[in-house]
């Protein structure tokens, strides 16, 4: 990479990670190092600020633990035990490992594994795809993450961005639905203070009082996994109490007399023993969401994390075409803008060779992977980047049990020695954001952000693109994609012809830092007033056509390749999935919900001193109602169990989590607690009912006093 210059100077930076807020960053330079971030005062939805993970993100930088070479296994694996090597060593003992594996076993013996570590276009989610659907290995299939969600989405409105964030200050009535905007989303958080400042009405639901929820006007705490029911019954409200906008309805959806038969069952008492909520809470709700407009759902991921996480999404995003709030500016419902930006995400991933047939491996059944519960040949080598497998996914023993494994030829690519890299055979060196050039889409607001490196790599260390540049020529892969540098890169992912990019270049952006989406401006920014909807029908899908296509999953999810579905049916209307786990066992009497946390994000940061220190360690919240009777203080040692495991945390009794449930946010290293496993040991690697998303929230556990 090119030598940049040293003296001091400030650089457009964006930060890298997994949130919708995307933010604008300012990094300052000095003698070659960073030396401070600032947000960008300037940029309209980010407004300057910074979240405790990145405001300090300097440190991240320049960590005395950074790995700056490549390095070696010399020890057992999960000892973290490495030597430095040369990346010609490296990169020789990879290609050497390949061609044995590939010759005896055929590709499908390599598994890469990657996710949203760095979010970057170039840089993130698909930056192996066409290096590993070149050699022809298995698909990792990435359902992590919203996949129900999405999937529910695209079936009921299609691929449309619907609401300007920006525009909830024009909102009348706001729920927030398994959303903890002030921790996960805070730079939304201002629009809606606006909005309530201006006698707009705040509706939180969630089964924990979070931060989100004690600024709210009401806070409705639901018991987890119930979301549907309240869904349906909020449904039946508007048509029982004649709130629906039936001039809007029968114009613009699909399938609304079926919905209308469908729902007459399910009554605000029914769906009042479902979700622990009172029945006349339930019909408060449905009145404020159709009298109060515009009136606007703001959505989180956390709502698909259970069995029927995929038909509640469903549910919930079927009612704004219900209330008429598509009509005004603000109205409707905020899931992910993401559809507003034209990537070109079939070129990102590149052609499989074998696309009709190949081996698809979802990341979410890791454990069951390494232990040889699959079609084909066995895993003999798993690629980690831009992920921490061992701590992000379900059946937390089973993962590092399958890591263990000697006869497995593991590689990762980290800025540190994660858990998932104590057991690599070679750990890569990885640049953070600071250190490589960049453009960045958003799931949470509509501008594209250039980010610009800002040094030179710390060390040995190299950016993602360089990593498979570097693999593909060890490999002998003839893809031009390979022979490109960044800046041609950058013009070949994004659409740059497309009508929402207009006047913007990437000249511009990379002058700029940051330019929004040509589209209205936030005050007229209500594409969906006569429907017009990207839908096969053009309209609100009440009933999905897509459904007859079986266990439906959102193609961003994918490598690129379709792959055979598990032939579960999907339901046409929405419908309601109790939560499975729950009840199945009388000793695991507790709902277990895992929030993302503070100050980590997903596994990031969970290193860092300063998160640490915010974060705390392992703590489980529960109701006093729970708490006394197992004979447990606030802030006494107490293990959680269930039959999968057993992990250490320390107790906080607080009204703020409804009785019957305890909340253990995710993010610790199991290197870094004791007893060496975490919150993701408890969960199971189940699917849930749409696009085989993660089933964390439906998790029956118990608790005691150590």
């Amino acid at each position: 990479m090119t030598t940049l210059e040293s003296g001091p100077r400030q650089v457009h930076g964006a930060c890298p990670h997994d949130c919708p807020d995307t933010c604008a960053m300012t990094l300052t330079v000095e003698d070659g190092e960073v030396t401070g971030v600032t947000g960008r005062a300037d940029h309209p939805y980010t407004q300057g600020g910074l979240c405790a993970k990145v405001n300090d993100y300097e440190r991240h930088v320049h960590a005395a633990d950074r790995v700056t070479t490549p390095l070696r296994r010399v020890g057992p694996k999960g000892a973290g035990e490495f030597e430095p090597i040369s990346w010609d060593e490296a990169l020789d003992e990879i290609a050497d490992r390949y061609t044995e594996i590939i010759e005896t076993d055929g590709p499908e013996a390599i598994l890469p594994y990657s996710y949203l570590g760095n979010m970057g276009i170039l840089n993130g989610l698909t930056v192996g795809d066409r290096f590993f659907n070149g050699l022809g290995t298995s698909v990792s299939e990435r359902t992590f993450c919203d996949s129900g969600g999405i999937s529910a989405y695209l079936m009921t409105l299609g691929p449309t961005a619907a609401v300007d964030p920006e525009a909830l200050v024009h909102a009348k009535y706001i729920v927030i639905w398994a959303c903890n905007v002030l921790s996960n989303n805070l730079h939304l958080w201002p629009f809606i203070e606006q909005a309530q400042r201006d006698g707009a009405t705040v509706v939180v639901i969630d089964p924990f009082a979070t931060r989100t929820a004690k600024k709210a006007d009401w806070h409705l705490p639901i018991r987890p996994g119930t979301d549907g029911a309240l869904a349906l019954a909020l449904m039946n409200v508007l048509i029982a109490e004649d709130l629906v906008d039936e001039e809007w309805a029968h114009a613009h959806t699909v399938g609304y007399d079926e919905l209308v038969g469908h729902v007459a069952e399910a009554t605000p008492e029914w769906a009042a023993e479902e979700t622990g909520l009172e029945a006349e809470d339930i019909r408060r709700l449905a009145r404020g969401l159709a009298t109060n407009q515009p009136s606007v759902i703001r959505v989180g991921v956390a709502l698909e994390r259970s069995s029927g996480g995929g038909s509640a999404a469903r549910a919930i995003f079927s009612l704004p075409a219900l209330t008429g709030s598509w009509r005004h500016v603000g109205g409707g419902l905020l899931q992910m803008p993401i559809w507003a930006f034209p990537v070109n995400w079939d070129h990102l991933h590149g052609t499989h060779p074998n696309a009709d047939g190949v081996r698809v491996v979802n990341q979410w059944r890791l454990g069951q992977a390494l232990a040889g519960d699959l079609d084909g040949p066995p895993i003999r080598s798993l690629f980690v980047y831009n992920s921490n497998p061992a701590v992000v996914v379900g059946e937390q023993a089973s993962v590092l049990s399958g890591l263990e494994r000697e006869d497995l030829f593991t590689v990762v690519s980290d800025h540190f020695v994660t858990d998932t890299a104590r057991y690599a055979d070679l750990v890569l060196p990885a640049t953070t954001s600071a250190e490589h050039q960049d453009v960045m889409f958003s799931w949470g607001h509509l501008y594209l952000t250039y980010n610009e490196q800002a040094i030179d790599p710390v060390g040995e260390s190299v950016s993602n693109t360089e990593l498979f540049r570097r693999l593909a020529r060890r490999m002998g892969l003839d893809d031009p994609w390979f022979d490109l540098d960044d800046d041609e890169m950058m013009r070949q992912s994004l659409d740059w012809t497309a009508p929402v990019m207009e006047g913007i270049t990437l000249e511009r952006l990379q002058e700029e830092g940051f330019v929004r989406l040509t589209v209205p401006e936030t005050d007229s920014y209500a594409p969906h007033v006569e429907g017009n909807f990207p839908t096969p029908s053009g309209k609100v899908e009440l009933v999905a056509s897509m459904a007859a296509g079986g266990n439906f999953v959102a193609p961003l999810f994918r490598q690129g390749v379709v792959a055979g579905q598990d032939g579960s049916p999907v339901e046409p209307l929405p419908t309601y999935i109790p939560p499975q786990e729950l009840g199945s066992d009388d000793r695991y009497p507790l709902a277990l919900v895992t929030p993302k946390a503070h100050a980590f994000l997903n596994s990031q940061y969970g290193n860092m001193t300063h998160q640490r220190r915010i974060q705390r360690g392992p703590t489980c919240a529960m109701n006093p109602l729970d708490a006394e009777p197992r004979g447990i203080a606030d802030g006494a040692a107490v293990q959680v169990t269930n039959g999968r495991a057993r992990i250490r945390a320390t107790a906080s009794v607080t009204e703020d989590v409804r009785p019957g449930v305890v909340l253990l946010p995710m993010g610790h290293w199991p290197e870094k607690v004791e007893g060496g496993l975490t919150v993701n040991a408890l969960t199971a690697d189940r699917y849930g009912d749409l696009g085989r998303n993660p089933t964390f929230n439906d998790t029956a556990v118990e608790v005691s006093a150590v």
